[in-house]
């Protein structure tokens, strides 16, 4: 199982629907694929039309194993399943810290989940928190909207800096810029002239209605409208993400 975490220091970049469009195209390749919500406000599983259950909560969560598989839905989507996110999950931090081994402590959680599925996909808070260090720790690649910003770049960058400081693999951290606006020129020039940085992928995720419009129509783009533009462009989005997994291999 490959675990890829939507992450970004920084909200509102397009993360969520990152995580929604890629899982679905990850599952639509008849590979059985988890996404988990991990952000309290839900908006994963907004988009997919579901709610835990009452007695599900983020104690149960860290809990794992049987009380993970009990509240796993499955999607309108053949081979994908989602765990919804609870309110309760904003205290995770608070949770993971009275525990021992706390930035340890998600990879333990979902362990018995590679027997089932093939791509498990975190739809992770903003911030860098213990959560997120426990989310770096479990995944194989942090892959990071970045809007074609200044500002959006300086937390990229940060990101990098907070890997270097405390011994983590930067070799995890991959970028791809997000709600490009081609009219912009401050937009054009640097997603011109970060393409080439290694840790960036070619592929871009326009500024689009139709992204916007998935809060409506609830369901995954290439779903609804496949042959819109940004639906494209997260379809060479998820191959170029593979062929980083594949290289991970090697």
């Amino acid at each position: 199982m490959k675990t890829i975490a939507l992450y970004s220091i920084k909200g509102g970049v397009g993360k969520t629907a990152a995580a929604v469009n890629l899982s679905f195209l990850a599952a639509s390749r008849s590979s059985p694929t988890l996404i988990c919500d991990l952000d309290p406000q839900g908006a994963s599983s907004f988009y997919f039309r579901i709610t835990a259950s009452r007695r599900y909560n983020s104690e149960k969560f860290l809990k794992g194993s049987q009380k993970i598989t009990k509240n796993i839905k499955a999607t309108d989507y053949e081979h994908l399943d989602l765990l919804p996110s609870d309110l309760s999950y904003r205290n995770l931090d608070i949770e993971l810290s009275e525990g021992k081994k706390p930035k340890k402590r998600l990879t333990r959680t979902l362990e018995g989940l590679e027997d089932e599925y093939d791509y498990l996909f975190l739809d992770c808070p903003p911030n860098l928190t213990l959560l997120s260090e426990s989310v770096f720790r479990a995944s194989d690649i942090i892959l990071v909207p970045v809007i074609p910003t200044t500002l959006s770049l300086r937390t990229f960058n940060q990101l990098f800096d907070f890997f270097r400081d405390n011994d983590l693999d930067t070799s995890r951290i991959t970028g791809f810029f997000s709600m490009e606006e081609k009219k912009k020129s401050m937009h054009r020039q640097i997603a011109d002239e970060f393409r080439s940085n290694p840790a960036m992928l070619k592929q871009t995720i326009p500024y689009s209605s139709d992204i916007e419009k998935m809060g409506l129509t609830r369901a995954p783009l290439n779903a609804t409208n496949p042959n819109s533009p940004a639906a494209k462009a997260y379809r060479k989005l998820w191959e170029e993400v593979k062929e980083v997994l594949r290289a991970e291999k090697r």
